[in-house]
């Protein structure tokens, strides 16, 4: 039994492995957008970080297995797939409203009051919608949630008219919202195109034409990526029909139910949906990565880290190794020079000059949710909705008592981001 589950894990390595590689890509960009005080960009790392790590750790647990051995972990996580699903469209939204806002005229200059206003709507905008998005979830869902195996926990949705409106409308109308905004933005840059840079360095907002085009690109591809899938996902989910909503009690019957599902009774059409769609999330963060990692801004600061890794590691463990060949060349030298009988030193004194040799040369995603048999018929064919949620080379300086860091001087349903 042990040597299945050893060679079923090596089988789905990639999931865990992946999801963790993706966690770490959209920390990159991190210290510049953190100097910068961009709460949409910020906001964004975060929530693509928590989803990622989340997705990594449920496919770790129940690689090979559907056993609920830690269901406070799936209430918890679950949720924050849901609101992963609204939170990365109201962010880039948030973006686009910034970026339309300082390329019209409306905003001439910003002040320190401006930006601190704009810090906070952003802030509501990409943290408190997700919160009432994941609180409105709790009104269809079915059950508590669903257990897959290789992919762990998945938030649940009671397919119904409801659930349309409250769970896919609003993202959609969000990433709307972001091309409108998006599509505005353009329209001043062709506008004044001649002036545009001249016109971003008057606003004070501390973006050039390259940054600014390249927030306008992150969003409107991270929005018409969530916009396919999550428009996909409400097809697939609702292909087979909706459920009526009777009533409250009905919807909620059974609520503590938790539902499993080993791949072996899962369709293998919708299993390589399911695994699929499972990469949307790891997708979008390295698509967010690859707007902000190789730019003219993130090439200097790779070169400024380089630079200051060199003077505080690599310039210590030359120094320390040089010293050391130094005082050891210094004692044979003193040895070959003076008279084992005298300590006056030979004619030859000049060999001790000599250089010594010994210097150192080192240098939702997928909802398996069937709310309860008395509910519904248990039929996975049938009701098996998949949720998408979104979500430096200088030389060493003297020695200084401070060191100096590289950043000084900036139906039940499954989430996938």
């Amino acid at each position: 039994m042990s040597t299945v589950l050893s060679l079923h894990l090596v089988m789905r390595a990639e999931l865990p492995v992946g999801a963790f590689i993706a966690a770490g890509l959209v920390l990159v960009p991190l210290p510049w957008h953190w100097r910068a005080r961009n709460v949409a960009m910020l906001s964004t790392i975060v929530w693509l970080f928590v989803a990622n790590i989340i997705y990594a750790i449920d496919a770790i647990i129940w690689a090979g297995n559907v056993e609920d051995s830690v269901p406070v972990w799936c209430d918890i996580t679950t949720k924050l797939q849901i609101g992963t699903n609204m939170a990365l469209p109201a962010c880039c939204l948030c973006i686009c409203i910034h970026l339309e806002r300082i390329a019209s005229v409306r905003q001439v200059s910003t002040s320190h009051s401006d930006k601190m206003r704009r810090m906070i709507f952003d802030a509501m905008i990409c943290w408190m919608i997700p919160i009432v998005y994941m609180a409105l979830h709790y009104v269809v869902q079915g059950h508590r949630f669903d257990i897959v195996e290789d992919f762990g926990c998945r938030p649940t949705v009671y397919v119904s008219i409801p659930a349309i409106f409250l769970i896919w409308v609003p993202p959609i109308t969000a990433a709307l919202a972001t091309f409108g905004f998006a599509a505005v933005a353009v329209r001043h840059f062709f506008r004044r195109r001649l002036m545009f840079a001249k016109h971003l360095q008057n606003s004070n907002s501390g973006l050039t034409t390259s940054r600014y085009f390249r927030l306008m690109s992150m969003a409107v591809v991270q929005m018409f990526w969530s916009l396919l899938i999550t428009s996909f996902n409400m097809w697939f989910s609702c292909q087979n029909g909706l459920r009526p909503w009777i009533s409250w009690d009905n919807v909620h019957m059974g609520f503590s139910q938790i539902a499993y599902f080993p791949t072996v009774f899962i369709p293998s059409s919708t299993l390589t949906w399911t695994y699929i769609l499972w990469w949307a999330l790891p997708a979008s963060a390295v698509v967010f990565f690859a707007f902000f990692s190789f730019g003219h801004d993130a090439m200097n600061e790779y070169r400024e880290c380089f630079s200051w890794v060199r003077r505080t590691i690599f310039s210590r463990i030359s120094g320390g190794q040089s010293g050391g060949s130094k005082d050891l060349s210094l004692a044979r030298v003193r040895t070959g020079c003076h008279s084992p009988a005298t300590s006056r030193k030979f004619p030859m004194r000049f060999l001790c000059n000599r250089p010594s040799s010994m210097g150192s040369s080192e240098k939702e995603s997928t909802v398996y949710g069937w709310d309860s048999v008395e509910k519904d018929s248990m039929a996975l064919s049938s009701d098996y909705p998949i949720l998408y949620t979104n979500s430096i080379h200088s030389s060493a300086p003297p020695p200084s008592s401070r060191l100096s860091s590289p950043g000084e001087r900036d139906v039940d349903q499954h989430a996938f981001v």
